[in-house]
This record gives C-alpha cells, sequence and structure tokens, in this order.
C-alpha cells in the first residue's frame, strides 16, 4: 500500500489538506500568490502537492482520514484563492516530524523564493529540536558550513531589521555590514535607518560600517575626552540617531543625524522648545560667571535686549546645528 502511495497522484479535497506546522516559509508575496491563482484558473495544478496520511478516531467511534501538508503550501493557498476544489497530490507515509521538516526546506530552497529570516528560522529548528549541526545542515541543503552560520546570524538582528528583510525592503547583503555593528546596536539601528531612507547600496553601506568601525577605534586611540563620550552615548540613547560632539576651544557643536523631516520634527520634540530657551539661557549665565572669575571686570551692559543676547550666544555654542 505504502507503494502505492508513494509511486500515485490522488486528487484530494483542499479543505481536506491541513497546513504543515513545520512550514518553514512564513512570508507569502500576495501579488504573485494572485499570479498564481490566475494561472491555476486556466491550466490547473501541474505539480503534485506533498502530503501524509492521518487518521483521526472520532469520538464517536469510526475514523476520519485527513492529510498534512508536507511541500506546495504556496500551490494550495493559491487553488483556494482560484476556487478549486481538488488538487492532485503524492501520499508520502512513515515520515517522522524531522523527515517532514527536512522536506519542506528542500522543497522551498530548491524554489529560491525562501526569504532569508525564513529559511534561517528553519535552520535554527534543525540545530535546536533535532540537535544538527552546522556541518550535517549544509550536506543536507547542497550548501557550505559558513553560508548556514551566516543564514543562522542574521536572527541575532533586531526585529524590526527582520521585518524590513522578510518584507523585502532590505537585501540580505545589507545583513552584512549590520551584523559588523553587532557589539553597538545604536550604531546597527542608525545604519539601518540609512540604507532604508537613503536607499544605499551593500558597497556603501560596507564603507560606512568600516568608517564608524574606525571612527571608534581612533577615538580609543587618541583617548577622547571620557565624558564628552559618555555624552555623545547618552545623546544618542535618548534620540534613538548619531550624535557627534565636536569640542572647540570656546564651545562646539552637536551634530545630530536625521533622516527624513519625520524623524526631525521627533528629535525636535524630544528636546523640547522650553527646554533649549532655559539651557541657552543657564549656558549664558554660566559663560558671564566663568569670565568674571578672579577679580576680572564685569562685563560691561551692551545696547542689545536680553532676548539678543541669548540668541547670540546660542549661536556662539552653534547647539542648534543639524546634519545629515
Amino acid at each position: 500500500m505504502s507503494n502505492l502511495y508513494s509511486n500515485s497522484i490522488f486528487w484530494i479535497d483542499t479543505d481536506k489538506i491541513k497546513p504543515n506546522p513545520l512550514q518553514p516559509r512564513r512570508e507569502f508575496d500576495k501579488a504573485r500568490l494572485q499570479d498564481l491563482a490566475d494561472s491555476i484558473k486556466q491550466y490547473g495544478v501541474l505539480q503534485p502537492l506533498t502530503v501524509s496520511r492521518i487518521e483521526i478516531e472520532k469520538e464517536g467511534g469510526g475514523l476520519v482520514t485527513e492529510y498534512e501538508l508536507i511541500a506546495g503550501e504556496r500551490r494550495l493557498r493559491a487553488a483556494k484563492l482560484a476556487g478549486v476544489s481538488q488538487v492532485p497530490v503524492i501520499i508520502r507515509t512513515g515520515d517522522t516530524a524531522m523527515m517532514k521538516l527536512e522536506l519542506s526546506i528542500i522543497e522551498n530552497l530548491q524554489r529560491e523564493d525562501l526569504n532569508a529570516v525564513d529559511r534561517a528560522r528553519a535552520f535554527l529548528r534543525l540545530t535546536t529540536e533535532f540537535k544538527f549541526t552546522h556541518n550535517e545542515i549544509a550536506k543536507k541543503m547542497g550548501r557550505s558550513r559558513e553560508y548556514v552560520s551566516n543564514s543562522l546570524r542574521i536572527l541575532s538582528l533586531p526585529e524590526e531589521i527582520l521585518q524590513a528583510l522578510s518584507g523585502g525592503k532590505i537585501t540580505e547583503g545589507h545583513t552584512r555590514p549590520i551584523l559588523m555593528l553587532a557589539d553597538h546596536p545604536q550604531e546597527q539601528l542608525v545604519l539601518f535607518k540609512e540604507i532604508l531612507y537613503k536607499k544605499i547600496t551593500v558597497r556603501e553601506a560596507e564603507k560606512l560600517a568600516r568608517k564608524i568601525a574606525y571612527d571608534r577605534v581612533r577615538k580609543k586611540e587618541f583617548m577622547p575626552d571620557p565624558e564628552i563620550t559618555e555624552l555623545e552615548e547618552e545623546f544618542q540613547e535618548k534620540l534613538g540617531t548619531r550624535v557627534h560632539i565636536d569640542r572647540k576651544e570656546l564651545g562646539g557643536q552637536i551634530k545630530i543625524d536625521f533622516f527624513s523631516t519625520e524623524d526631525l520634527r521627533e528629535i525636535l520634540d524630544l528636546i523640547g522648545k522650553q527646554g533649549i530657551e532655559k539651557k541657552s539661557d543657564e549656558m549664558l549665565e554660566k559663560h558671564i560667571a566663568k569670565n568674571n572669575e578672579g577679580g576680572l571686570a564685569e562685563v560691561p551692559i551692551d545696547d542689545r535686549t536680553k532676548d539678543e543676547v541669548v540668541e547670540d550666544d546660542a549661536k556662539l555654542y552653534d547647539i542648534s546645528n543639524f546634519s545629515v
């Protein structure tokens, strides 16, 4: 009977076929799924699905036969979308859960349309649930160990980046430079935003990642003011973007990266207009007090109004300088 199942094609009602709980793919492109449904309406399902046969005992007695999908979920979804009541299937018997997962992964990889995140999650299941090594997975997939290891590294990225990768907003190649900054999650997110909003290439992203890494090394070499470094990190944490403090002999500049008008408005909201005016007053008072230390002559009053003095002093410190 098992040989008959393995070598024959059967027509099964679509509503009797249950999804595969081990299906590695989570994302299905709606437009491409509709294209396949249109094709099925015209030509039918040309390639059989692969299922396993399950007999379930009813509460009142007797057996009910169901079928669990092993490979072909995209075809099954498209067939339902096209209103097809039956689809051709090949019925496999004796498969373990591990064998079904292997078949699902192989079937999807052979079609080369399994996205990088779903592929990595499938590999993770093989390592955690079935205790496969990276080498064993590589042999089964016909790939190198490095391919498997690099795929799994993708899962260490923040969920926001994984969603963008699954949705095709960034490419798998873009994850390499982002992963170069694994020890600096804030810098990772900033680089991700630059890739997303500026549409930069993989090569450009790699150059940026190397520059960020190089700048960090130079900062350590030149032993910057630890207080300034701490303030930069605090700014970056609170504003959610890259911040650079350029210290000069008198005052300095604060450079804040932003990627869109919406980002800029959010940054301004975080800083708060009242907070800026208050700090400007405080900075002016401290500046005057410092000049009067040690018995220096009092700074003469000129004909500027208080608001003009605050505005001029703010320009001196250039606290409102924003650059992309």
